[in-house]
């Protein structure tokens, strides 16, 4: 063979080889990080609730609140959380008529502020696709008006479809500049201990 025409055979071959030698360099090539598939859980007000506790100088007080609404959008691999839990703050009782009508008129004005919001925007841990999570809940809490940051320890159980949850979260509504309850005779702590009671199903949201 004449030396024209090995050259000759050597390109054709090189042209021949060039696609398969790229699409192997680009299949090789190391991808980049996929982002998790996200996850939305949407409440059911029917299955939550809202408990409450707050001490006095005569006796400690229970009560509760209802639940309206909720959908929290959560990435598991970043934590990033968004949404919001909404309650109704009319329905707050503690099975005592007089005390109760003081605690909608003066205290939380629930004519006024109809509403009471918890917006996650946080979760610290490691949250389990199946099964139980033990979790650090950061966001705003909307009381009477004016938004608040907080933190609560959480606890999540999740399977394919369904999720439960509680958060356990301590409000000072003092400091919070809500009105103090407490008179001459009855004294009243400054802080309501509040555990939330959430339960829904879970809808995956796909890979962004």
């Amino acid at each position: 063979m004449t030396h024209a025409a090995l050259t000759h055979t050597f390109a054709t071959l090189a042209m021949l080889l060039a696609p398969v030698v790229t699409q192997q360099a680009q299949t090789s090539q190391p991808r980049g990080p996929q982002s998790s598939h996200q996850f939305v859980l949407r409440v059911d007000p029917a299955e939550s609730s809202i408990h409450w506790t707050v001490d006095s100088s005569l006796h400690t007080v229970h009560g509760t609140f209802h639940v309206k609404r909720g959908s929290v959008s959560i990435d598991p691999a970043t934590g990033k959380a968004s949404g919001e839990i909404v309650v109704d703050a009319s329905s707050g009782e503690s099975g005592n008529d007089s005390r109760d009508k003081k605690m909608h008129k003066d205290v939380l004005e629930s004519d006024k502020y109809a509403e009471i919001i918890f917006r996650p925007d946080r979760v610290d841990g490691t949250i389990a696709r199946q099964g139980n999570s033990n979790l650090t809940l950061h966001g705003t809490f909307s009381l009477h008006g004016a938004e608040h940051e907080f933190s609560a320890s959480a606890k999540a159980e999740l399977n394919a479809d369904h999720f439960k949850g509680s958060a356990a979260i301590s409000v000072p509504y003092i400091e919070w500049k809500l009105k103090n309850p407490s008179n001459f005779l009855l004294k009243v702590k400054p802080v309501v201990e509040v555990e939330v009671e959430l339960a829904g199903s879970v809808q995956a949201t796909g890979a962004h």
